[in-house]
């Protein structure tokens, strides 16, 4: 019962208590806990003391509301089971733990309404800013939470207007990239497996690859198009089932992320396909799982730790001091081939 008293004080302690046990102001608490340097080392000790006598935690929310400003910023992706979204994640947290602040992940499975269900959370809570990878690609859930006055930065994803900022990976190029190495080895005939296409990076790979058709002088039936409901293992692996019954079956696979690769991967295995002698194939992303994969992937690398980073620190100068200051950005990242065993054909 003694220990139960104890947890119920400190659950319900206040900062008047604090005051009345120190024999200080309630000013003095709070300075103490937020300017200690302007209280006497005497009295910061006792009022110390007090505090983890009393087990008294500060209402942060109290706090931000008199402060007008959060000290949370919300991260919006479409799948955190992927680990580019957590290395993502990761460069976006560093930034934010550098300045005092967390980082509030959440995950919108790729689908509208659940994003649209978080940004009317985020409004709520009224955070500092939000890093979104938009699952909504018609701009509705967006329209809707910009009359908040919220600042939100675009991560994968290039703003199409002027009134963010956005920070992506020039993927026409990490396609163009991937075609123009399964070129290389020799392959004619192309496979692209993406995600849904209402994906913009999704689009945009698929271009890349198209570009590079057109640089070889092959036009765009050299590529044939397996699109997938998910960009995750399981619907590579129902991707890779559809292969296997085309005729004739593809010499050359690209992927729009290293997911649906590594599902692929999987189903050709299954069925005896040898990976590269038969089929060879390039994947995108190149994250920590593709270089293990039974078969080293090659993919096409995007700077995410980077990309989570640069996006963080734009959402911070539009919020922080020199707010009035901020012009909108659109940083591009490079994206960079990784070339391992999966594509490197025997008829080179």
């Amino acid at each position: 019962m003694k220990a139960n008293g104890a947890q119920d004080m400190a659950r319900t302690v206040g900062i008047k208590e604090v005051a009345r046990r120190a024999g200080v102001s309630v000013g003095t608490v709070s300075n103490v806990i937020n300017r200690p340097h302007m209280v006497a080392e005497e009295t910061r000790q006792r009022v110390r003391a007090v505090i983890s006598e009393l087990g008294y935690v500060r209402s942060e929310s109290a706090r931000q509301l008199r402060a007008g400003q959060s000290r949370i910023i919300a991260l919006l992706v479409l799948d955190m089971a992927n680990p580019f979204f957590a290395d993502l994640a990761k460069g976006a947290e560093r930034v934010a733990r550098d300045s005092g602040l967390g980082v509030m992940v959440c995950n919108s499975a790729q689908s509208s309404s659940e994003e649209s269900d978080y940004l009317s959370l985020f409004a709520e809570q009224r955070v500092r800013g939000v890093l979104i990878t938009p699952a909504d690609m018609s701009g509705r859930n967006l329209s809707e939470f910009g009359r908040h006055g919220i600042p939100f930065v675009f991560v994968d994803r290039v703003l199409p207007s002027a009134e963010g900022c956005s920070v992506s990976v020039d993927d026409i190029k990490g396609g163009t990239l991937a075609a123009r190495h399964l070129l290389a080895q020799g392959h004619r005939d192309l496979v692209y497996v993406s995600g849904p296409m209402s994906l913009k990076q999704c689009q945009d790979r698929r271009d890349g690859a198209l570009a590079a058709l057109a640089e070889a002088g092959l036009g765009p039936q050299a590529l044939r198009h397996v699109e997938a409901q998910r960009l995750d293992v399981p619907a590579g692996r129902d991707a890779g089932a559809r292969l296997l019954g085309m005729s004739p079956r593809p010499t050359a696979v690209f992927c729009a992320n290293d997911l649906l690769a590594l599902g692929v991967l999987q189903a050709l295995f299954s069925a005896g396909v040898r990976v590269p002698a038969d089929t060879a194939l390039v994947g995108y992303d190149d994250i920590e799982f593709a270089s293990a994969a039974a078969v080293p992937l090659t993919s096409v690398r995007q700077p995410a730790v980077r990309m989570g980073r640069e996006a963080a620190e734009l959402l911070l100068e539009e919020t922080g001091e020199a707010a009035g200051r901020h012009v909108h950005q659109r940083i591009v990242l490079e994206p960079e081939l990784i070339v391992r065993d999966s594509s490197l054909s025997p008829r080179t």
